[in-house]
């Protein structure tokens, strides 16, 4: 299966709001998440099916150059999975978010659902990703377990929200300096990571959308922790976020030059390779970790288009 790029914004879209879907490409988020598993209330069988003709429509309707394109979808043990794959599973989908996952046990569910499904409507089997989402004390507890059940597994990382079912599930206290949750965002991204995710993406920030302060303070820690990328419930914010995570004009020169010199040193064998000042510690007296750490970070820069 391809591996998923680097996803800086993951922008929610309710299935059930047609204007919404109508102006959801034009926003510049690198992926979409179309929710049809809980997009209003009420969210009762006549405002599924409404719903589902909406997204089937939008997605048939995508056009050639989009961005990556997710479908949340009722979990397998309700029932309703089934009805929503039939409706979203057409040929611009990447993949489906799966929602509260208690173990391993619905990530099998899901995976088997949608095999049927892919064969059922002719699609390749095992192309579709699952985007699993960490909403569930049980899910946190066994993230890893979750994350490798399945070799679709695509993306992954630590679910925050102000008010939805992962604060119901803990019962933190929201506050945006976002310690109250440091702990779960950091151990998502170690199991994502160990699971083999290479840009682990992050939950929402759940301050007021005029807070751009507090966004970017927020957006900052989850790019210092280790994430690439967070979804998003507003894209006014898609650009502060791109921002954020994507590498500087400083950083990529850095890597690139610490790329020439393990080359050339390599290539050579004439060592130790210093670089820079001195007072700098660890990076003046370059070894191969911090060379592959560059090659790697390069990667991820182009992988964002960068040259």
């Amino acid at each position: 299966m391809r591996a998923a790029p680097p996803l800086r914004s993951v922008l929610f879209i309710a299935g059930t709001d047609a204007h919404g879907l109508e102006r959801a490409f034009d926003h510049g988020a690198d992926a979409l998440i179309i929710d049809l598993e809980e997009p209003q209330m009420p969210m009762n069988e006549k405002v599924r099916q409404q719903g589902r003709e909406l997204v089937s429509t939008f997605l048939d309707d995508a056009p050639a150059e989009r961005p990556v394109l997710f479908c949340r979808v009722q979990p397998a043990r309700t029932g309703g999975m089934w009805a929503d794959l039939m409706a979203c599973l057409r040929p611009a989908l990447d993949g489906i978010a799966l929602p509260k996952s208690y173990s391993p046990a619905d990530m099998n569910a899901a995976d088997g659902v949608l095999t049927n499904a892919e064969a059922t409507v002719g699609r390749e089997l095992g192309s579709t990703w699952i985007y699993p989402i960490f909403e569930t004390a049980e899910a946190i507890r066994q993230a890893y377990e979750i994350a490798t059940a399945s070799p679709r597994v695509a993306c992954m990382g630590g679910a925050v929200s102000r008010f939805g079912d992962i604060h119901q599930a803990l019962g933190y206290r929201w506050t945006a300096e976002g310690q109250e949750t440091h702990w779960l965002r950091s151990k998502l991204l170690v199991d994502a990571r160990a699971a083999g995710i290479r840009y682990p993406i992050s939950g929402m920030w759940g301050g007021a959308n005029d807070d751009v302060v507090g966004l970017r303070r927020f957006a900052t820690q989850l790019r210092d922790l280790g994430y690439y990328g967070m979804m998003l419930g507003d894209p006014v914010h898609i650009p502060l976020v791109h921002e954020i995570f994507t590498p500087t004009d400083d950083e990529v020169a850095y890597w690139t030059e610490l790329d020439r010199l393990g080359s050339e040193a390599e290539r050579t064998g004439v060592g130790p390779v210093l670089h820079g000042d001195p007072n700098q510690g660890e990076a003046h007296v370059v070894h191969g970790a911090h060379v592959e750490s560059a090659r790697l970070n390069l990667e991820w820069a182009r992988a964002l288009g960068l040259p």
